[in-house]
């Protein structure tokens, strides 16, 4: 009989459940819509029905280890308790584990769903070679996790690895969060609209303005079409994304000195656009990275060998390998290891 465990992605707009077996291998996934509208208890119950069904269908061959639920918000790791989610508003302050493990009757472990991402990635992912390494996941917002020893590092509290909060300019745009100048007001999809909004309003970004003139759509997808035919006001703005991201990865790479640091979610897929103004800003910013670069001078970060001779060992920038999947795979190993 093999073991296998339940990882589950959470997000505000889908609820992605799978089964994945210790080595890695996807049993089986399944994919729905998260209707939050409806309340928690819809959600819940949504998660649970598919989760039993997934159970009940290897129960017969395979032995359930327990199930790891990807969250995306603020949780309480003693408690189980989920204290903030903005896009799943009715779960503030809300006892997730207990309610769903007295549903399944299985071990259940939640996690903030950046450090999932950042625990699939060192398991099958880009720095599945690595005991060490830190993510940094560009979506709607910008997440991060930490990974130490091969298990998720969570600080006092479970915060710990809220790299998107960083300060990059100490008085620029507002974020989320609070405060002024995240990372998150430059780095996410959220923000590549808003700069690009601001420079329209400038009325000096034809194209761009082209672009969202009866778009309701308009998104940061669209900025990059942009930036890759040429527009250079959409090339402006992913040179401001690569040049805070290149700040705050100097502090981390100076704070941490890991082997790899990780880059995901859907922004990630615009690469070309941001990562020189990124290692540029990154290569003058951290003495550390300037003298362990894998490639001097190339202005690419990635996959050089992980010790040069004579020892010397090499810093890593690079992109996830697995996409959407990093935190679903990251949530299914949680009960595989007790994290």
């Amino acid at each position: 009989m093999a073991n296998y465990s339940i990882g589950v992605d959470l997000g505000g707009t889908n609820l992605r459940i799978a089964a994945v077996g210790e080595q890695g291998n996807l049993l089986e996934k399944i994919t729905l819509g998260t209707q939050v509208a409806l309340g928690r208890d819809h959600v819940i119950k949504d998660m649970c029905d598919a989760i039993q069904r997934l159970a009940a269908k290897y129960r017969a061959s395979d032995s359930l280890m327990g199930i790891g639920i990807g969250v995306p918000g603020i949780i309480d790791m003693k408690t189980g308790m989920v204290r903030e989610s903005p896009n799943l508003p009715d779960w503030a302050d809300y006892p997730a584990r207990d309610e769903i493990e007295k549903r399944l009757g299985a071990l259940v472990i939640l996690e903030n769903d950046a450090n999932s991402a950042a625990f699939g990635e060192q398991w099958l992912g880009a720095a599945r070679e690595f005991d060490d390494m830190a993510m940094l996941t560009l979506g709607t917002g910008v997440g991060g996790g930490l990974v130490l020893n091969g298990r998720i590092w969570h600080g006092m509290t479970g915060m710990a690895g809220e790299f998107g909060h960083t300060t990059v300019e100490p008085d620029g745009a507002q974020c989320g969060c609070g405060n002024r100048g995240c990372l998150e007001a430059y780095a996410s999809a959220t923000a590549v609209v808003r700069m690009a909004r601001e420079t329209i309003a400038g009325g000096a970004a034809p194209g761009l303005a082209r672009a969202a003139t009866g778009n309701a759509e308009f998104s940061a997808k669209a900025v990059y079409n942009l930036a890759i035919q040429g527009d250079e006001e959409a090339r402006k703005i992913f040179r401001r994304v690569g040049r805070a991201l290149g700040i705050v990865l100097a502090d981390m790479v100076n704070a941490l000195n890991l082997p790899i640091y990780v880059i995901g979610g859907g922004v990630v897929s615009a690469w070309d656009a941001f990562s020189p103004a990124m290692f540029m800003e990154l290569r003058e910013r951290s003495m550390v990275y300037a003298a362990t670069d894998p490639e001097p001078g190339s202005g690419n970060g990635g996959a050089a060998g992980r010790v040069q001779p004579g020892g010397q060992t090499k810093t890593i920038v690079t992109r996830a390998l697995l996409g959407s999947d990093a935190g679903l795979f990251g949530a299914a190993r949680l009960p595989m290891v007790g994290q």
